[in-house]
């Protein structure tokens, strides 16, 4: 198969995606910005300790036997006064509590790719950051990079349909990281690039009235959209150490 390894930085969609990343032994960066990237960066950003888990497999039971606690879903959780996939639910309270986070892209691409020599969480809240660190890890371990955007799934595909529906947000953010990397860049990041930069005085406005933007604000979770939208607030880099995340330093 064609791919793009003749470059040191990459990008791919998906869960196919990563798993292609991860055969290869690239660095990778989960981009997932509405919301599992997000919500990483910002309860790392609070001291929380993260540990990723698919959505196929009992979370709830894997918690139990680390001694965390499941995040429930965002209705859920808002109506128990609990941290969830809503990554303004989190702040000062939650430092240093274990939380299992599952989800169906940002996570379960983070278990597929688990094995690699370093696994990066990115989006827009720390892009210029996570690409920082990840140009010291390339040099360190001369290895490539391949970005991840995860994209969403749509409902009631067809059996001979493909589910992943690519998300301009995650494009957008893995645009941006890619904008700081240093190292030739496939075209396909180029192009990935030059997104971000088209767009880049307008990003909020385009993430708040994008599918996946129009989706959470009619759930009722507006200021997801709006705190995920915003551009290099955060230096919190989260970088998986075995089964949970860690801040880099």
């Amino acid at each position: 198969m064609f791919d793009q390894s003749p470059y040191t930085c990459r990008v791919e969609w998906g869960r196919r995606g990563a798993r292609e990343a991860a055969e290869r032994g690239d660095i990778i960066i989960i981009v997932d910005v509405l919301s599992f990237s997000s919500t990483v960066v910002s309860a790392l950003n609070y001291g929380a300790v993260i540990y990723p888990y698919p959505p196929n497999i009992d979370g709830n039971d894997y918690a139990q036997k680390i001694s965390a606690e499941y995040i429930l879903g965002r209705a859920e959780a808002a109506k128990a006064g609990k941290p969830t996939l809503s990554p303004v639910s989190f702040n000062e309270e939650h430092t240093n509590k274990k939380y299992v986070l599952t989800s169906l892209n940002g996570a379960f691409c983070t278990w597929i790719a688990s094995k690699v020599p370093a696994l990066l969480i990115g989006s827009l809240l720390n892009a210029s950051s996570v690409a920082a660190v990840t140009n010291q890890l390339r040099l360190q371990m001369n290895a490539s990079v391949t970005v991840i955007p995860c994209g969403e799934l749509w409902s009631n595909g067809k059996e001979e349909e493909d589910t992943l529906r690519p998300a301009i947000e995650d494009y957008l953010g893995a645009g941006a990281i890619l904008s700081y990397l240093a190292g030739e860049k496939s075209p396909e990041a180029e192009v990935c690039i030059g997104a971000f930069h088209h767009t880049r005085s307008k990003l909020e406005a385009l993430i708040w009235d994008c599918g996946s933007g129009r989706e959470l604000r009619e759930r009722g979770f507006g200021a997801d959209v709006k705190h995920c939208s915003r551009l290099n607030v955060y230096q919190t880099v989260p970088i998986l150490k075995s089964d949970h995340f860690v801040e880099y330093y």
